[in-house]
């Protein structure tokens, strides 16, 4: 089974251990979140859950929007995802999901939105090598060849200046640290992709160790 929910970037923090140990967390405010529909593969080709995140104001959702969650018994809410599961019949449409959905010890793939650079040069957006930094080099932090010179192109695929950051990153492996129920916190040990106060997707890491 899949587990997942979404959240807010609070900010970072540390924490000690027992023994005395630093430990860098990012706090995620993590649900609480509904359960708006059920998807089976006799129904919809796949199984999966349907779930909102985010209490807002009714008016800033379509007519459409607010039917969906009136149906399911929710408030209007601002972001809505999906997770994969096999275990549909698990959940019920309405119900609502909390951080002790994760214990400490649990190892999660956290996704989010990274944060946007602007526009920005081979170097500092692939890594690329440069040039020689003597005066008769006259090319330090040049973009490098285009390829060949017969089909008269630029290959696709080839590490050029352009828009940085602001993608779809996803971040594997992380440990659950600390939950508290209550106030829907979750602490993830090390670093998340994204601003605080961004959107964060918590999943099941699919390749825990």
């Amino acid at each position: 089974m899949s587990r997942g929910i979404l959240g807010r970037k609070v900010g970072m923090t540390q924490i000690f251990t027992e023994d005395g140990k630093v430990i860098p967390v990012t706090v995620v405010q993590a649900g609480p979140c509904f359960v708006l529909q059920k998807k089976t593969e006799a129904s919809d080709g796949y199984n999966a859950i349907q779930v909102g995140y985010d209490e807002m104001r009714e008016n800033l959702a379509s007519k459409p929007e607010i039917g969906h969650f009136k149906k399911a018994g929710a408030r209007t809410l601002r972001f809505v995802r999906e997770f994969r599961t096999a275990e549909v019949d698990s959940y019920e449409v309405g119900q609502e999901i909390k951080a002790d959905l994760f214990a400490i010890g649990d190892k999660v793939d956290v996704v989010g939105t990274s944060k946007g650079k602007g526009f920005a040069g081979m170097h500092k957006r692939h890594g690329g090598r440069r040039g020689p930094m003597a005066h008769g080099s006259k090319y330090h932090r040049g973009t490098g060849s285009m390829g060949a010179k017969g089909p008269a192109r630029v290959f696709k695929g080839r590490n050029l200046p352009g828009r940085m950051g602001g993608e779809r990153v996803t971040v594997q492996n992380l440990e659950v640290v600390k939950v508290d129920a209550d106030k829907n916190i979750i602490l993830v040990k090390g670093c998340v992709p994204g601003a605080k106060k961004s959107l964060l997707i918590l999943k099941e890491s699919v390749k825990a160790k």
